[in-house]
């Protein structure tokens, strides 16, 4: 479990690749301090296992399915990513539920400056807007933001100058890709409110009970 708020930015070393899966090598300093192999370190946003430790890096196997939902797979050696240990169970809640497994990917669209601010526009599939809501938290790149504005393509953030400063959001360009994961609890309350199987063998359906005053 993770918050969004981002430890540090660390740098990708090297790049192992397989058959489908790769291994990543990521320099890093602050998220290494009490880390041992086991640990999870979500990197922007994906929570992965540390399985190898060096002085100033881990490794990290990232298999397939993950490359193919995240945009682990177009990372290059010296790539920016973001960094933040598991929260501890004693720890501070200061951003939103993480939970490291992204939902998909989305595309910057564009960055304008307002003043101290800098608004980021994500254009995302429908199948990830429809758990994105205004005023809402969602993690991209692992960074917990709040939705400042949604529509049918996609959303807005409003950066402050710290996450500017600590993490690579900002150094984005329209085009590039980032990874994106949305509240938890919209995904369960749309699972809840869905009729299991045999209520809809049954004929029990959400318009039977609207029909009739439910």
């Amino acid at each position: 479990m993770f918050t969004g708020i981002i430890e540090e930015v660390g740098r990708i070393a090297r790049i192992e690749r397989g058959a489908a899966g790769a291994r990543l090598w990521v320099t890093a300093h602050t998220v290494l301090d009490g880390t041992k192999i086991g640990d999870s370190i979500a990197t922007n946003g994906v929570c992965l296992t540390v399985t190898d430790m060096e002085k100033q890096a881990f490794a990290a196997d990232v298999m397939a399915e993950t490359l193919r939902r995240s945009a682990l797979g177009q990372l290059k050696p010296g790539s920016g990513v973001n960094l933040e240990r598991a929260m501890p169970a004693d720890g501070r809640f200061g951003g939103h539920i993480v939970s490291g497994h992204i939902d998909g990917t989305g595309t910057v669209a564009g960055l304008r400056r307002e003043d101290n601010a800098v608004w980021v526009t994500v254009q995302a599939a429908p199948a990830l807007l429809r758990y994105i809501v205004e005023k809402g938290s969602v993690a991209i790149d692992g960074i917990s933001l709040t939705v400042a504005a949604v529509d049918g393509q996609g959303f807005q953030v409003s950066v402050i100058p710290h996450t500017g400063a600590e993490t690579t959001l900002l150094g984005k360009r329209p085009g590039d890709p980032v990874n994106l994961e949305c509240d938890v609890i919209g995904k369960y309350v749309q699972k809840l409110l869905q009729p299991s199987e045999p209520l809809q063998k049954a004929g029990l359906t959400m318009d039977f009970l609207a029909e009739h005053g439910f």
